[in-house]
């Protein structure tokens, strides 16, 4: 017999399991899950998800399991709705949006063939170490200008998520109050983490150039709080999503067969007469953006994401109370039989348009960093794979990511080598101008 519990254990021990089985054994849309005493209907169907997303605020909107992010963030566009969060997101859309950062291609080149000769030098490197530090780089490249965010300033975001993040991860499906004691100690360190990337966020403000978004933040009205939780947003979201993704990306390029050999062939292809390959062109590599998407349905960073009813409704073949949560589960859509033929299986010639392909989430809510998202990480691909040959040192198979937040790659320890051969030429050239 159900009760108010009797899916909590089962969806702590394994979240990923939890979902892909409850969401694909489910015969509704639907799935009432018993997490606690205030229900959760995990979203099976696909086609459920704009009609969740594009419903009227009053309906359905962001509640409590986004509002914890706030503990972090404070008050930004992330947990934001109404006005404020239209005024917010159609300024960022102006830095972020499809095509805004192609301009930045030949700076986000150089960082990553920087960071590409960097580790010729080194014995090995764990890949989520080097690609979220390299994706909080492009981030802040993007967004407030050339060397804005300082290598310190990078450690100091790094050390403060590592230090919050499994106890925010720990209290987001948490129905028990914590002990006082421990209650104490995890509000000392989010104190502790929240000062020192607000510091951080402080020299970032004051370094950007005018023509930088922190200052478009700034012509909004916003308060220093306000302009401090959105920047600080977009930091870490630039740290943690892509990077996330990044690591990945380089462990299928080690691991797939020719995989990187043809990213490489098509990098070559692209590039101009100078060895240089325009932002134009990029929409022509066909490999590395499927490669890209498939990295993506492998391991969305955003493994769930959550709206609360806001008042009594019928969803599908479902009522559902105010107060109700949804949990819409990109983790199930992606790996689940009822989607996709060999879902565990990295392939090419999938197609990525269907509706259960959703790593940004969908309608008028997706992520507003979706086209930078999509920048960086096609062209880590075809810098890395032009001038490297990439090894895993550690298992193969890796392991299981971690849920959390976001969802962590496990460690994966890796080796770079200078590619040999045919396409060798142009990654080579590319590493040494990054110098």
């Amino acid at each position: 017999m159900k009760h108010w519990f009797s899916d909590l254990r089962a969806f702590q021990r394994d979240p990923l399991d939890f979902m892909v089985t409850r969401g694909t054994a489910s015969a509704s849309s639907l799935e009432r899950v018993h997490l606690g005493p205030t229900p959760v209907w995990l979203v099976t169907d696909p086609a459920m998800v704009k009609p969740v997303l594009k419903a009227p605020e009053h309906e359905i909107d962001k509640g409590r399991l986004v509002y914890k992010l706030r503990k972090v963030l404070g008050v930004s566009s992330l947990s934001l709705s109404g006005e404020a969060h239209r005024q917010r997101r159609a300024l960022l859309h102006t830095t972020f949006a499809k095509g805004a950062a192609n301009q930045y291609v030949p700076e986000m080149t150089a960082v990553i063939c920087r960071l590409i000769g960097k580790l010729m030098r080194e014995p090995s490197f764990d890949a989520h170490a080097i690609t979220a530090r390299l994706s909080l780089r492009l981030v802040s490249l993007t967004m407030f200008g050339k060397d804005v965010l300082s290598e310190e300033d990078e450690e100091i975001i790094v050390q403060a998520v590592d230090q919050v993040e499994d106890d925010l991860a720990d209290e987001m499906f948490s129905v028990m109050p914590l002990m006082p004691w421990t209650r104490r100690r995890r509000d000392q360190k989010r104190a502790e983490a929240c000062a020192a990337m607000g510091e951080v966020v402080k020299r970032v403000r004051q370094r950007a150039p005018s023509t930088s978004v922190v200052h478009a933040l700034e012509s909004l009205g916003l308060t220093d709080d306000e302009v401090r939780d959105e920047v600080l947003t977009m930091i870490l979201a630039g740290y943690h999503t892509t990077g996330n993704a990044a690591a990945w990306l380089l462990y299928f390029l080690a691991t797939v067969p020719g995989l990187s050999g043809a990213i490489a062939a098509e990098a070559e292809d692209l590039a101009d007469a100078s060895g240089i390959i325009p932002a134009s062109r990029l929409a022509a590599g066909r490999t590395s953006l499927a490669a890209v998407k498939e990295t993506l349905r492998l391991y969305p960073s955003a493994h769930w994401f959550a709206r609360d009813a806001k008042a009594d409704i019928q969803l599908g073949d479902s009522k559902l109370r105010r107060g109700d949560a949804i949990l819409i589960p990109p983790w199930h859509f992606h790996r689940s039989t009822r989607f996709w033929n060999e879902p565990e299986q990295f392939r090419l010639d999938r197609d990525f348009g269907t509706p259960a392909f959703l790593p940004f989430g969908a309608g008028p809510r997706v992520c507003v960093g979706m086209g930078l998202a999509m920048l960086e990480l096609q062209l880590i691909a075809l810098e890395f794979s032009a001038a490297t040959e990439l090894r895993v040192l550690s298992s193969v198979p890796a392991a299981d990511p971690k849920p959390s937040i976001t969802l962590l790659p496990p460690p994966i320890e890796m080796s770079v080598a200078a590619r040999l051969g045919r396409h060798a030429g142009l990654g080579h050239a590319h590493v040494e101008n990054g110098r």
